[in-house]
């Protein structure tokens, strides 16, 4: 190692860890390769760092004409190894947009991307699936557009009860009215709904259908919440991502106030740990998440990273504001980042710590490295419809997108058999598709 040490070359590139067994374990880039891969072995590091220098046995490394390429490298080396000691860049889960279809006959549907074409009328993301779903259901009943899915031959029951304009009862429908009426209302001017649905409510009390008239009620309530619930507005109507971060010695907490037509929808925000310089980190955190997303205008930061750097990486479209309203908002970004680091150390750090140390107990016990566990459950009712359950602990935190649940073939109340069964099937699939197996079960 000290002599591959002596001859990393002093240029930009991506370095790859390797364990005893010659398994990638993590993956970093640098401007400068010897120095970057040197520091890992001189000094003091935190926790997490020497527990991952501990284990580390051999290195790679790729050259790359510059640090922007080592950048995508880095990116496309991390998916492709997914090495344990990385944080996880890449959400299973990308952001859903409302969308309104390009067909003849088009749909108001809430559609999701891995890569967002360019030739779609979309509008969000939304990081509230729950928001985006009961905005369409809301425009559905005021603005129908087509519901039936493929169109009938005959008249639909959505057309009879006044939610679809009927392609299957018309030859000739004009969509672009409500078309017009949707857009007008997602890009954030609200008056005309809440001017439909405040006469419906007093059409539906006149009547009365009171019933109906509070379902009116909460839907004034709701477009007035997503209204009121809005921070600042801007009268130019852009499309804008505030971001700030903040961190310690492990982990960063990154936010986002994301802006549509001039207003802040909503938020997200995230808490990952960090070996490398945290504000590659999150740079690489970033640009991850913007691969699945439709990119704003504008992406304003704070000072903590340079322009130039920013630029780099997200081309022309990013400012560091210096004052005004812009200003405020990154500034707000940043109090959010902050209060976001210190809720998540006192509401789950502490717990987490006492977790891995129990974890390293009975690493000890069993004389093996324990990062993936998988635990399983039981459950039926009544002697009927038996489950069981997984959960997943793996590179010291619960990774929620591989829980699982098993519909039961075992008719009995073995609990013995139950779990037999589970487990066959969960490793023999694994197995059979070349998955990662856990330390422990």
């Amino acid at each position: 190692m000290k002599e591959k040490l002596a001859l990393l070359p002093n240029s930009p590139g991506c370095y790859m860890m390797l364990n005893e067994a010659g398994d990638v374990i993590y993956i970093g880039k640098a401007k400068n390769l010897k120095n970057r891969v040197k520091s890992y072995f001189v000094g003091s590091h935190n926790a997490k760092t020497e527990k991952l220098i501990s284990e580390i046995r051999d290195f790679n490394y790729i050259v790359t004409n510059s640090e922007q390429e080592s950048f995508i490298l880095e990116n496309n080396l991390i998916k492709k190894y997914a090495p344990i000691y990385n944080i996880r860049l890449i959400d299973d889960k990308s952001y859903p947009y409302i969308e309104i279809t390009n067909e003849e006959h088009p749909m108001l549907v809430v559609s999701r991307y891995v890569q967002v074409p360019k030739n779609k009328r979309l509008f969000g993301p939304y990081p509230n699936v729950t928001s985006a779903k009961e905005t369409v259901k809301l425009l559905q009943k005021l603005y129908p557009l087509r519901r039936c899915n493929p169109i009938g031959k005959k008249p639909c029951m959505y057309y009879q009860i006044g939610l679809c304009l009927g392609p299957c009862a018309h030859e000739h429908v004009d969509y672009e009215p409500n078309i017009q009426k949707i857009t007008q209302f997602l890009k954030g001017d609200t008056k005309d709904v809440l001017s439909i649905l405040k006469s419906k409510m007093q059409d539906a009390a006149n009547n009365l259908e009171f019933e109906k008239a509070s379902e009116y009620r909460d839907m004034i309530k709701a477009v007035n919440d997503t209204t009121e619930k809005q921070i600042v507005s801007l009268n130019d109507y852009k499309d804008r991502d505030f971001i700030s971060f903040s961190y310690n010695e492990d982990d960063i907490a990154i936010h986002i106030l994301m802006m549509r037509q001039g207003r802040i929808l909503d938020t997200h925000q995230q808490v990952i740990s960090y070996l490398d310089d945290p504000k590659e980190t999150v740079l690489s955190y970033l640009k991850n998440f913007y691969e699945t997303l439709l990119l704003p205008e504008e992406l304003c930061f704070d000072n903590q990273i340079d322009i130039d750097t920013l630029k780099l990486y997200f081309g022309n479209r990013c400012f560091i504001p210096q004052k005004g309203d812009k200003k405020k908002i990154v500034d707000l970004a940043r109090k959010n980042a902050i209060e976001d680091l210190n809720h998540y150390h006192l509401l789950y750090k502490s717990k987490s710590e006492k977790l891995i140390e129990q974890i390293e107990k009975l690493e000890n016990i069993i004389g093996k490295k324990v990062l993936k566990i998988e635990v399983f459950d039981n459950a039926h009712l009544f002697g009927t419809a038996p489950i069981s359950g997984m959960i997943v602990w793996d590179n010291y935190r619960f990774n929620k997108n591989e829980y699982r649940k098993f519909h039961l073939q075992t008719t009995t109340n073995d609990d013995y058999q139950a779990i037999s069964e589970v487990v066959y099937r969960r490793y023999y699939r694994l197995l059979m598709e070349g998955g990662r197996m856990p330390d422990l079960i």
